[in-house]
């Protein structure tokens, strides 16, 4: 029988010590300043670039290690740093996971590196899916794409919300709908081009947290994209469409695959956000002195850390779990990646929430990141699938229900 062990390998350590690195020396120094100015830190991503943490061959590292926690490993160190700069950095590949996933060979060698840039001018990619009116009711989207067989081109009406690194992307990835009646199965993911036609982004959306990520609604006004730019192909479209006329099911849908992928590793994001405001809170509670001793020897202040750092290692302990379900192809029988999104999103806000709380009056000041952290926090039982969703999720994997 094979050992069981939840030792790093060497490679694994080699990496989060790697990352961390980064974190600490070029991310956490400048976090407040961008999320003060509310604007992409291209200078950091490019230096991200530079040293290989910003590119498709850092996300193939990842994605090529067996155990899958690689990449939930890096996010953890990244967003420790700082979330917002995090999600610039990591930002792009929800876009390349939308390609990797649905994509041909070719559409993946043509439009990846496209995602990235170069090293002298890093671009970076956006996933554009959540829509005013269906947020996380995929099923109700209203952008429409609809086939030009005199062009072999899709045109592409409709409006986006949320999108991160909407419209200074180089590379959109836009979920639509081609076949309406068909709900979330007549669905499909299509790259559009840098500099296409139609496509733009009036402004940037004002945030509570992340705000060195840039967000914006993304518009498209008869956007027209080569047939090439569908993921998968016409022909694969085509099949999938047939089946779900006939009533067969389907093996899921262009936006829900891509989150499906991805929702561990936005755990392992938060958590990094929660490590950073539980590792604050310690190291103040011990040189804090009140009434002759420090705040950490009082029961209250120590238990609340305590609670902290146990939430803070369970919340991992299922991240870990489902990314390395997800790597082996062990499906989520019980809504395992939900569940480690869930429970890493909301651990996050209430360790974030502690740490301002001990900190006292000094916690609500900008003097010090805890603020910030918490304001971060809050993202994570919202986006790629709120709190609520999540645990629908999990009920109807536990139940066999279709749970409303």
């Amino acid at each position: 029988m094979a050992e069981f062990s939840l030792d790093l390998t060497e490679e694994q350590r080699d990496l989060r010590d790697w990352v961390h690195g980064f974190a600490a020396e070029v991310v956490r120094p400048a976090a407040a300043e961008w999320d003060a100015r509310e604007e992409t830190p291209w200078p950091i991503i490019q230096e991200a670039a530079k040293v290989g943490l910003y590119g498709f061959e850092f996300l193939a590292t990842c994605w090529a290690d067996p155990t899958g926690l690689s990449l939930p490993i890096a996010s953890e160190e990244l967003f420790w740093g700082d979330a917002g700069i995090g999600l610039s950095i990591f930002g792009t590949s929800l876009a390349v996971a939308a390609i990797y996933g649905a994509g041909t060979p070719d559409q993946m060698v043509e439009w990846v590196p496209q995602c990235f840039g170069s090293l002298d001018q890093p671009a970076v990619a956006a996933f554009c899916t959540s829509e005013p009116e269906a947020g996380s009711d995929v099923g109700a989207m209203r952008t429409r794409a609809v086939y030009d067989e005199a062009t072999d081109e899709w045109v592409l009406r409709g409006q986006k919300a949320y999108a991160t690194n909407g419209g200074i992307a180089g590379v959109h990835v836009v979920t639509a709908s081609v076949e309406p009646e068909l709900g979330s199965r007549g669905q499909a993911a299509f790259v559009v081009p840098p500099g296409t036609p139609g496509l733009s982004a009036t402004r940037k959306l004002r945030k509570l947290g992340l705000r060195a990520s840039h967000t914006a609604d993304v518009f498209l006004d008869d956007v027209r994209v080569p047939g090439r730019c569908l993921l998968g192909g016409k022909d694969a479209l085509d099949e999938r469409l047939a089946r779900a006329r006939s009533g067969q099911r389907a093996s899921g849908q262009a936006a829900m695959r891509t989150f499906e992928l991805s929702r561990p590793t936005v755990g392992a994001q938060a958590l990094g956000v929660a490590r950073a405001a539980y590792e604050y809170a310690l190291d103040y509670a011990k040189e804090r002195v009140q009434f002759g001793r420090p705040i950490i020897e009082n029961q209250a202040v120590a238990f609340a850390l305590a609670d902290m750092k146990m939430e803070i290692d369970a919340a991992r302990l299922l991240v870990w779990r489902a990314s390395w379900m997800g790597r082996n192809n062990r499906p989520f029988t019980a809504g395992e990646g939900s569940m480690s999104k869930l429970k890493a999103g909301e651990v996050a806000v209430s360790v974030t929430e502690k740490a301002v709380q001990l900190l006292g009056g000094a916690g609500f000041l900008r003097d010090h990141p805890v603020e910030r952290w918490y304001r971060d926090a809050k993202i994570y039982t919202i986006f790629e699938g709120t709190s609520e969703i999540q645990r629908l999720v999990i009920s109807r994997a536990i139940s066999g229900m279709q749970i409303r």
